[in-house]
């Protein structure tokens, strides 16, 4: 296990630079979320006094559950990115036992809890998203990046009511195909379940799926096993909510493609087989691009530190104590 993490933290440091910060000029405030190997909390910058998601990831369950690569990829991902729709990082530090990272902090919430609380989105609504996570994955495929793990979990919404893409831990570069067995079992392509071998094509199938989400307030392939899931998703046959108009039945059916010759976004037109298409035949995509656009919903936040739209959490269940926030030396990376 020594081995192991001296070789992660030595690839860490490879293509990082010394921050301008260090994590005794961060002040806790509570915890957004937990996961397996982690938990993301709002801090206090106290210099510049600006807030921001702190991703803390413990070295060793990293390594247990295999997350090397994708936790190097995603540290690696988010130092080179930066788009309106896309969460940032700004500072990265680690100590003895765990490495931190310092993103915006979104505090309009998850497109998750707010989807959840009202049902479904109106199709002009829907719309709205749809338009902001297409120049996000355009900008991603660009750089040769694939997302593979689109959901509204990962979706946060900022105090104007815009999208922001977070997580990026299964995201990876690549020009050709890759073959990693990785993602949410409702959002997976039929390609990688098939373990064919894929490529940014994936992104748009997972698009599909949560267009069709966000308008029906469910998930067009679910069942109680994956197993099951993966089956659906296979057979790639879609039934449509009464309420949805020609426009998105065509959409979504142009990106739930099993056939990746036929799926909108991979063929010879590439995206613009996507911005062109019917669906978003009204979209102002330069001033939606710009922020100038009203959007359909604007979360309620008192301030830019307010984490009312997020699940509160006991403070003393966490597993780590509070000993990395109250003023000690740690090593940039």
């Amino acid at each position: 296990m020594v081995e192991a993490k001296d070789d992660f933290l030595s690839k860490w440091e490879q293509t990082t630079t010394k921050s301008s910060s260090k994590l005794k000029d961060f002040e806790k405030e509570c915890t957004l979320g937990t996961g397996s190997f982690g938990r993301v909390v709002l801090v206090l910058h106290k210099k510049d006094k600006n807030y921001y998601a702190m991703k803390v990831l413990n070295m060793q369950k990293v390594i247990k559950l295999k997350q090397v690569e994708h936790t190097l990829n995603e540290k690696n991902i988010l130092r080179s990115i930066d788009h309106p729709f896309l969460v940032r990082m700004h500072y990265g530090f680690k100590d003895a036992c765990n490495l931190y990272m310092v993103l915006d902090f979104i505090n309009g919430g998850e497109m998750f809890s707010h989807l959840r609380s009202v049902g479904k989105y109106s199709e002009l609504q829907t719309e709205f998203y749809a338009a902001q996570i297409v120049m996000a994955f355009e900008y991603l495929h660009a750089l040769d990046l694939i997302y593979r793990d689109l959901k509204p979990e990962n979706i946060l919404i900022d105090c104007r009511g815009y999208v922001k893409i977070t997580d990026f831990g299964f995201a990876k570069r690549t020009k050709g195909r890759t073959w990693t067995l990785c993602g949410t079992p409702e959002y997976m392509a039929p390609e990688i379940i098939l373990s064919k071998g894929y490529n940014k094509a994936v992104d748009w199938w997972s698009f599909g799926v949560l267009v069709f989400e966000m308008a029906a307030g469910y998930p067009p392939f679910y069942a109680d096993q994956p197993i099951q899931i993966y089956e659906k998703i296979v057979a790639g046959k879609v039934k449509y909510p009464g309420h949805f108009s020609a426009e998105i039945k065509s959409f979504v059916g142009s990106l739930l493609q099993v056939d990746i010759t036929k799926r909108s976004g991979a063929m010879k037109s590439g995206i613009d087989d996507i911005r062109n298409h019917a669906f978003f035949l009204t979209t102002d995509w330069v001033g939606l691009f710009k922020g100038k656009l009203k959007a359909p919903y604007v979360p309620q936040c008192s301030g830019p530190g307010d984490a009312g739209n997020f699940d509160e959490y006991d403070e003393d269940d966490e597993d780590e104590d509070d000993e990395e926030f109250q003023g000690q030396e740690f090593d940039d990376f």
